[in-house]
């Protein structure tokens, strides 16, 4: 087999991010060596792979659906929002500048096609197939011109189209209908087909819709997928927490101790790596939210302060609503606080930024004895350590660097009684850490709460990917998903009136 799939969507957040995991998890179940791709993805949500590239999670997340190591070429250009008008540009794992939306779609982007065709041309040589994901819709007729993750990488690699649509917002075939109508003619010949996703009930009754749609199109329906609680593993953006929305969702696990422990995260702007918390959420007796009021933290036996691209806006923005203050007094009282990345570098003394915000010399909430400066090359780097007498691992991405003049050490960063600090992303995700972690917490707060021995997040996450590969095999015709990926979009589909404006 030698092939390759987009997996567009009606919308952003139409299912297409976890589609494309499933299909990747059936396919290597099948003994298909296979990769996913994404080729322009703006997320706040990032990861660091083993050589130091920075790419979206959800392509991390999707290489292991396809059990490999995540590269570059898996997400060849990310941008990372700074505001409503700018992003960060990182090309093949390294930041190459600020620039503005507009900047950006009037030709910087048309320039990386060939970056992106490139990395895509790299893993289809190295790989049996490679499952794309687009972005948004392929029929943002405004973007078209210079598109390069939807109809202009499918166009550019000559790839058959999936569109995913969430019946769950409802005007499904609507949605479908009208995505093909607005694409050219040499656009619509590569979208094969429907994929609905998130249905509740009896799928006899949409059956008509599907029959009626396909004589519309003259396009197939290749299966209509169940809703499943708690499936949007490292979501793009956003506050939802993948192993949370399973807690909270499903059946809740009962704690081991008398008493549950609550997790209270401050939902700062421009909020990066908020998949920190899913490890915290999944064990079992840990109640995990999102909270913007002083008075939710209250009851909170540990808070969260977590990573953000605009440290020195979130500051701001934590004295505006009293969260800065309520913070202080948390932490004279002696009770639990976490900052992670952005997080620790506000809860020290104070930061010089002439880099992220260009806002010089900010004092922070003096919590931790620790000093930042901003630099302009970023830290990409997986380390490894121990903390609490247990291993860890994680991930930084951040450009501030900190300078630790006092305190108790805790992996890069340091703790002041209960108050604790580090730039390592998923530190949490080691099993026995996180375990010594909420013991301390449990201890500062008084709760008899014991975390679960047995609870293993990378078990969790393997179960998870699982469930995604058997939403795709019971639920999807895969036996015409395989000829689709194998030898391309049908011949001879037929022109959907009006096309793409001239």
């Amino acid at each position: 087999m030698k092939g390759g799939l987009l997996v567009a969507g009606t919308t952003s957040d139409a299912g297409k991010s976890v589609v494309t995991a499933g299909i990747c998890r059936w396919l290597v179940r099948q003994g298909v060596k296979v990769a996913p791709f994404k080729a322009q993805n703006m997320s706040l949500n990032s990861f660091v792979t083993r050589e130091g590239a920075e790419i979206g999670r959800a392509q991390a997340m999707q290489a292991q659906a396809c059990r490999i190591e995540p590269t570059a070429l898996m997400n060849p250009v990310l941008l990372k929002p700074g505001g409503d008008q700018s992003s960060q540009v990182v090309l093949l794992g390294r930041p190459v500048g600020e620039m503005s939306a507009r900047g950006y779609h009037g030709g910087r982007q048309q320039r990386l096609l060939g970056t992106v065709l490139d990395s895509l041309a790299e893993l289809r040589a190295a790989y049996d197939a490679v499952i794309c994901e687009g972005a948004g819709s392929p029929a943002e007729i405004n973007l078209r011109r210079t598109d390069i993750v939807n109809m202009g990488i499918a166009r550019g690699a000559r790839l058959p189209v999936v569109v995913v649509g969430d019946i769950d917002r409802g005007g499904v075939f609507a949605s479908f209908f009208g995505t093909v109508a607005l694409l050219s003619r040499e656009d619509q010949e590569l979208v094969a087909g429907f994929l609905v996703n998130k249905f509740r009930g009896d799928v006899s009754l949409l059956e008509p819709g599907l029959d009626m749609l396909h004589g519309l199109t003259g396009r197939r329906t290749y299966g209509v997928l169940p809703f499943r609680h708690g499936l949007g593993i490292d979501e793009e953006d956003g506050l939802r927490v993948s192993l949370r929305g399973a807690v909270r969702e499903s059946e809740v696990s009962a704690p081991v101790g008398e008493d549950v422990l609550r997790v209270a995260v401050c939902a700062v702007p421009l909020m990066s790596n908020f998949t920190d918390v899913d490890a915290l959420a999944a064990e079992p007796g840990v109640v995990v939210r999102f909270v913007d009021r002083p008075e939710e933290l209250a009851d909170a036996d540990l808070v969260v302060v977590p990573g953000t691209r605009g440290t020195v806006r979130a500051l701001a923005w934590l004295r505006e609503r009293g969260l800065a203050k309520a913070l202080v007094r948390r932490a004279a009282e002696g009770r639990p606080i976490l900052g992670v990345c952005g997080g620790f570098q506000l809860l020290g003394e104070h930061i010089e930024d002439d880099v992220e915000s260009r806002a010089g010399h900010v004092d922070g909430l003096g919590l931790l004895p620790v000093r930042v400066r901003f630099a302009r090359e970023k830290t990409l780097t997986r380390p490894t350590g121990e903390a609490l007498g247990e291993r860890v691992e994680g991930y930084e991405i951040h450009h501030g660097v900190a300078e630790v003049l006092a305190g108790e050490p805790f992996l890069d960063g340091c703790r002041v009684g209960q108050t604790w600090g580090t730039h390592w992303h998923g530190s949490l995700e080691s099993d026995d850490f996180r375990r010594a972690f909420l013991r301390e917490v449990a201890a500062a707060a008084g709760r008899r709460f014991v975390p679960a021995p047995g609870t293993s997040f990378a078990a969790l996450r393997e179960e998870q990917l699982d469930r995604l590969g058997d939403l795709i095999e019971q639920h999807a015709d895969t036996d015409a998903l395989w000829r689709l990926i194998e030898s391309g979009a049908p011949r001879g589909l037929p022109f959907i009136s009006p096309g793409a404006p001239a």
